[in-house]
């Protein structure tokens, strides 16, 4: 349904929110709000991508650099193709370049993190539902409520298909019902998460590399000590 059904209609969809905050006069006072919060979203991923690779380094007891230098292909490819399912092959290739992951464990992990390990997306989102919330209704959620979200969206996340605009589109129900969203606040998170979509999914592809390199490091342990 998401491939066939959804994915084709939204760039319609998309244009004729743009068409109709347009014609409101909306877009002209929105959208540098929007270029702003993408900045920091655009920030928070590479903080995010450091403290990961960080962990990993650290739990692997390795350079994590040894991964990371070979991700500028999956990255790319995924800001191109906004999926993480399409980077696949890229990511993969990317990974077995390493020196430090295991070719058994990068051919089993990057294709599962590619649907169940969505990081940028989710911090994207969340970002993303506060904006809406203060320009549309005047305030942000309740911290109760964004922990409730929050919450609920790293579960949902785990079942979002790695295809443009999955997480977002997954999340839906709780975005209506927790926070409230109505259709003109659905709508409008619909048509700026489209507008960084790319740079979400490349998080969420280079975030693998790490958790790969957690994977390879345990693995490595469990041989040298079996018992």
């Amino acid at each position: 349904m998401v491939n066939r059904i959804l994915i084709p209609v939204l760039p319609f969809f998309i244009a004729a929110n743009f068409c109709i905050l347009t014609y409101e006069g909306a877009l002209n006072n929105q959208l540098p709000v929007f270029l702003k919060v993408i900045s920091v979203i655009l920030a928070g991923h590479f903080v995010w991508l450091a403290f990961l690779y960080g962990i990993a380094g650290l739990y692997a007891g390795k350079n994590p650099w040894r991964v990371l230098k070979h991700y500028g292909p999956a990255y790319f490819t995924a800001v191109g193709t906004m999926s993480s399912a399409a980077t696949l092959g890229v990511a993969l290739k990317s990974a077995n370049q390493s020196d430090i992951l295991w070719k058994d464990v990068t051919d089993f992990s990057i294709p599962l993190f590619a649907n169940i390990h969505l990081c940028g997306s989710v911090l994207t989102e969340v970002f993303f539902v506060m904006t809406v919330s203060q320009i549309l209704y005047g305030s942000l959620p309740p911290v109760s409520t964004m922990l409730v979200f929050i919450l609920l969206l790293a579960v949902f996340a785990i079942g979002a298909p790695g295809v443009p605009g999955g997480t977002v589109m997954a999340s839906l129900g709780i975005v209506i019902s927790v926070l409230g969203f109505d259709e003109s606040g659905t709508a409008l998170l619909l048509t700026i998460f489209a507008l960084q979509d790319s740079f979400g999914t490349a998080c969420n592809v280079t975030g693998d590399g790490a958790l790969s390199l957690i994977l390879s490091a345990y693995s490595d342990r469990k041989v040298k000590s079996p018992g």
